[in-house]
């Protein structure tokens, strides 16, 4: 009589704390008869970073303090507080430790009774869910952080100043401009016209411009400047400043809130940040002397990225780190060219494509680029860009990008092009589609400009935006295409593995999944004329017209999120066991947790595939 007591005292205890009181009427009774009730000391060390968990803790008296692995603070509870469930959902060693700040008696769930309330109340999974994303969201924050403070990852500009902009009026002397930067202690100086931000003079400029050339210091500042400075956004993200910096051979970048100077930044300040970081692996790479120096710093990146999946970031931020230092390896290697073989004869731009293109690169990534060239290039000129396209993609081999298995390389004569040739292949794809040419051609709707003059790819791109909505055809066949690769899932919610060859017994979750998303938001942008490559991107502009239902486009988008988070935290798994790293999945070596989101996250691609399909109607091409 007093075991059913006690036992009903549980279950009442239980019944007032989520999730457990959004279980039905007697559920709970089963469950209680199947804890236990362990004791922990004051300091007692219950769950830690490095050791395994199979069980969930639910307080019944006392408090626990959860901190991440370098001992941030990520929660702290009391009665009716549970923990664990993150190893239970997402698999072993425990990412987060949690310490007894008190007496603490707590009830004790093992890990078959919490699969199986999962399984049986959707409400219970998805709590715990939700508690995973909420805490895991601390932790990254704090993770991110260096020793000083500053957030590696996501560092804004604006944190990095320490003192407002320092600035002189356009008709400033010299010699005052040079006497105001000494006393203010400052190695550049904004030139204003009234409010507007009109140039920049550094230090460097005082040297090179004034001393060196021998001008009078009585001239106004105006005539050393430098006009119309780039700048950037004071929210914008640090790496990027300083990859934007690094391509442009800059020191010191202006700040804008909307048309507003708040400073300025030096790639001093952004070097600061912690050297363990993509931003400093960014920078070592600029830096580099030849190619083989490139290509050492660019080995670093796989270890970067384990790093990032340690901490729980989003494949979102860890595919645009990864483009980052794809962008920097790639323009590093463009300006060691152009030491080898002289500046180029006419102006070019160097697009890269695909998945980098899209800010989405992830490891196990080949090459794929190409050249627009100025109309204006002759015979010797052409030859030039040949023997440039050979030493770069060479070089980038050597930086551990593989040449592409398709030739879709600036190497390739046929993606070596004058700009109005780059306008017929274009408008050839647009107006006359072959449905194998499509397949082919799509990966060159993802183009970013890279280096060189960006005005090229701005003239190109343009003139397809313009021309692709009405390519009704073009866009039906490119719909085909997009719902023609099916996701990695069977009738009955398996996985559709492979049946034979190297990657035997392995889902592909970069040609179903990733992919699938990837070919579906592309139809939509170009349809709508949007200029995003952006996976991501294309479906929020896709949501914002209307033409994706506002609840399914929200689940693709999170779908896209998680099946990119999979394939890019089991690309880390093989980088920890030193092998290559691929995009081959094995069922097996998923959580439950993992298993059951993959096969809803395929159903929600699936759904998106069967609506574009009958939107364009792909299953009647001829």
């Amino acid at each position: 009589m007093a075991l059913d007591v006690e036992l009903a005292e549980i279950r009442d205890f239980l019944a007032g704390y989520p999730p457990f009181d959004d279980l039905p009427p007697g559920a709970l009774g089963p469950v209680v008869r199947r804890l236990s009730v362990e004791y922990f000391r004051r300091g007692t060390v219950i769950m830690a970073p490095g050791r395994d968990n199979t069980r969930l803790y639910v307080v019944r008296s006392g408090a626990v303090e959860i901190r991440d692995a370098v001992g941030a603070l990520v929660d702290r509870g009391d009665a009716g507080t549970s923990f664990g469930a993150t190893t239970l959902l997402r698999g072993n060693p425990s990412t987060l430790s949690v310490v007894a700040l008190e007496d603490t008696l707590a009830l004790v769930m093992d890990a078959d009774t919490f699969a199986e309330l999962c399984t049986s109340y959707p409400v219970f999974d998805e709590f715990f869910d939700a508690q995973r994303a909420e805490r895991m969201a601390g932790a990254l924050a704090a993770q991110q952080a260096s020793v000083s403070g500053s957030a590696i990852l996501k560092t804004r500009m604006r944190d990095l100043l320490r003192v407002p902009p320092v600035t002189v009026a356009l008709d400033v002397s010299i010699r005052e401009a040079a006497a105001e930067m000494s006393a203010r202690g400052v190695s550049a100086l904004l030139v204003m016209d009234g409010e507007r931000l009109a140039g920049i003079v550094t230090d460097r400029d005082l040297r090179n411009r004034v001393l060196a050339a021998g001008r009078d210091p009585g001239e106004a500042v105006a005539e050393v400047m430098t006009r119309d400075p780039v700048t950037a956004r004071a929210d914008g993200l640090a790496f990027e400043a300083l990859l934007e910096m690094v391509a442009r051979n800059i020191h010191h970048l202006p700040l804008l809130a909307g048309e507003q100077v708040v400073g300025v930044v030096t790639t001093t300040d952004l070097m600061r940040l912690e050297q363990a970081n993509p931003v400093y692996l960014a920078g070592d790479i600029a830096k580099q002397a030849d190619s083989a120096g490139v290509a050492a710093a660019a080995a670093r990146l796989p270890q970067v990225v384990e790093s990032l999946v340690a901490q729980d970031a989003s494949a979102a931020d860890m595919g645009r780190i990864v483009t980052s230092v794809g962008d920097a390896v790639e323009r590093r290697l463009i300006a060691l060219a152009h030491e080898r073989l002289g500046p180029a004869p006419v102006p070019y731009c160097w697009v890269t494509l695909g998945s980098r293109a899209r800010l989405e690169q992830a490891l196990a990534a080949d090459q794929d680029n190409a050249l627009i060239i100025d109309d204006s290039a002759g015979p010797d000129d052409l030859r030039y860009f040949e023997q440039f396209a050979e030493l770069v993609t060479g070089h980038l081999v050597e930086a551990g990008y593989p040449r592409c298995a398709g030739g879709v390389m600036a190497t390739n004569a046929q993606w070596r092009l004058r700009l109005r040739q780059w306008h017929a292949v274009f408008h050839e794809w647009l107006s006359a589609p072959v449905p194998d040419a499509i397949l082919r051609a799509s990966i060159f709707f993802d183009m970013r400009p890279v280096a060189g003059d960006v005005r090229l790819h701005g003239e190109l791109s343009g003139r397809v935006r313009e021309q692709a909505p009405t390519s009704a055809r073009f866009l039906s066949h490119l719909a085909g295409a997009a719902v023609a690769g099916s996701p990695p899932i069977g009738f009955f919610r398996g996985f559709v593995v492979e049946k034979q060859g190297d990657h035997k017994d392995t889902l592909d979750i970069k040609r179903g999944g990733v992919g699938a998303v990837v070919d579906l938001a592309r139809v939509h942008a170009l349809a709508l004329g949007v200029g995003a490559t952006n996976t991501d991107d294309r479906l929020a502009a896709a949501l914002a017209a209307g033409v994706m239902d506002a609840g399914r486009g929200a689940d693709l988008r999170d779908a896209f999120e998680f099946i990119s988070y999979v394939r890019l935290r089991h690309q880390a798994a093989a980088v920890r066991a030193g092998l290559p790293p691929d995009n081959h999945v094995r069922p097996d070596e998923l959580s439950s947790f993992d298993k059951r989101h993959l096969r809803e996250a395929f159903a929600i691609v699936r759904s998106a595939q069967s609506t574009l399909g009958a939107v364009y109607g792909t299953g009647k091409l001829g």
